[in-house]
């Protein structure tokens, strides 16, 4: 199958979140299966081009493209991505995409990812490439079918073409004045009363494409069914429900060859499922780090990530004295909120042998807590998918989630499980996103911490589990074939 996979950030050349991380592994993985795939993305000037062996692509040359009534040049660059033969085509358009940032609040934000989108298309019009699968991320990329299927119709090409779009937060829409289908030059009726694009009097680039996208899904089966409802939607749910027989959820997958305690070269100590004495060892060696005191009978909680409310951060905010009650050490790595920030930087202050705070980034000591950590917290108000629990997972770092999205799909709570017969469970987790309910399931946690070997049980439960790209490109494949039949009907 001939896939072209568009999207907005692919790492490792542009990342903001984890729609970067997909776009850099789903594409190599749907490769490694036999398909024939080429990854697009806008060429920002936040990484360099000899760095990622950038190359000018002379064939295809300068490509006129009309935004708003006036003509923008595109050039294309490529390169192969890491560690595979999957070719990356970067449009090059300096008005638009020389701006240090992926993304901005400017007042061109809906011209910059109209031209991506039709980039796009003319790219493949010059390679001459008809893709089966057009395979589009997030709002950045929602015009791409609607674009395809009526502006381009003309270009007998594209027939047999479907289109994929993919959600990784439905939070994020790109809403626009009506003006934005103008210059798109998609036709007037699309943004007026009633119309697919039209939202709340603007005009909705994801909704636009939920509307006309052969097949749709998000990142998760439980963040699937939660977009159905009013509290999860976003304003999508009644969109989402005129798609129902087309929408589906797929969970990511993961980077094991990056994520794996036994081989991660960012740990002074490998260790494995069958012999977790090096992570001990990690504990120690990171608490030096971290110029906290070691106690192996003293439990290390991780938090790392965004400190912002949709992460549980709020409810942090609401019970940092209980949680800092318990006989338990913290190590917290991320950004945010400037609050947030302040209420761990203050943390550190006032216990500075039970609290470390780093903020910022730091990809190192990320992996560090992983191996290191006893527990990891994650209390987000809503997960797509989560990548943090999974990888806590595999390193034997047990989770302590809210049961939402992704977390719920990962995350299944030992004392649940255990009420049922079944010694399956492989971290902890609890549905109100209360402040309280939190700290319950912490101080749960922490009961079986301390009876060694029902830990040793929940740990190698939550190692033995596969969350490979591998597998999520399977399901990918078969959503594909799905698309195909959607617009072809063979």
């Amino acid at each position: 199958m001939k896939i072209a996979f568009a999207s907005s950030e692919v790492f490792p050349y542009a990342k903001t979140g984890g729609l970067g991380d997909v776009a850099g592994s789903l594409p190599i993985e749907l490769s490694r299966l036999g398909h024939d795939v080429k990854v697009f993305m806008p060429k920002y000037n936040t990484f360099g081009e000899a760095e990622f062996g950038l190359h000018y692509n002379w064939d295809i040359g300068e490509i006129p493209v009309r935004i708003d009534g006036q003509v923008r040049m595109v050039h294309v660059h490529t390169a192969t991505m890491p560690d595979s033969n999957v070719q990356i085509y970067f449009v090059d358009c300096p008005h638009y995409f020389h701006r240090f940032r992926v993304y901005t609040n400017d007042h061109d934000e809906d011209e910059r990812f109209i031209l991506f989108s039709k980039g796009i298309i003319e790219i493949l019009q010059r390679l001459q490439w008809a893709p089966d699968i057009i395979h589009c991320n997030d709002w950045q990329t929602g015009l791409l079918p609607i674009l395809l299927k009526e502006n381009y119709s003309w270009d007998r090409m594209f027939d047999k073409t479907s289109t994929v779009l993919t959600m990784h937060n439905i939070a994020y829409q790109g809403r626009f004045a009506k003006s934005a289908f103008h210059k798109a030059e998609i036709k007037e009726e699309h943004s007026g009363a009633n119309g697919i694009g039209e939202y709340e009097g603007d005009v909705n680039f994801l909704k636009t494409g939920i509307l006309t996208s052969d097949v749709i899904n998000t990142v998760s089966e439980t963040y699937e069914k939660e977009l159905m409802t009013a509290e999860y939607g976003n304003g999508m749910e009644p969109f989402l429900a005129a798609r129902f027989n087309d929408f589906y959820g797929i969970l990511n997958g993961v980077d094991y060859s990056v994520w794996n305690p036994e081989t991660d070269k960012l740990i002074p100590y490998n260790y494995s499922i069958s012999d977790l004495s090096g992570k001990e060892k990690n504990k120690k060696f990171l608490l030096e780090r971290l110029e906290l005191p070691y106690n192996e009978n003293l439990p290390l909680i991780g938090i790392i990530s965004r400190l912002v409310d949709q992460k549980g951060f709020d409810i942090v905010a609401y019970g940092i004295n209980q949680l800092l009650d318990i006989e338990a050490q913290w190590v917290i790595l991320g950004s945010g909120e400037e609050k947030y920030e302040s209420l761990f930087y203050e943390a550190g202050k006032r216990f500075p042998e039970k609290v470390s705070t780093y903020l910022g980034y730091n990809n190192e000591l990320s992996h560090l807590i992983e191996a290191g950590a006893d527990i990891f917290l994650m209390p987000s108000k809503f997960e797509p998918c989560g990548l943090n629990q999974i990888y806590s997972l595999k390193y034997g770092t047990v989770p302590v989630v809210r049961k939402t999205g992704g977390l719920a799909d990962t995350v299944q709570d030992w004392n649940e499980y255990l009420a049922r017969g079944s010694e399956t469970g492989n971290g902890f987790s609890f549905n109100d996103h209360s402040a309280f309910a939190m700290v319950h399931s912490v101080k749960r946690s922490l009961i079986d911490f301390h009876n060694k070997p029902t830990w040793l049980k929940i740990q190698r439960n939550g190692m033995n589990k596969d969350y490979s790209w591998r597998k999520s490109a399977e399901k990918y494949t078969a959503l594909y074939e799905k698309a195909v039949v959607k617009r072809t009907g063979r």
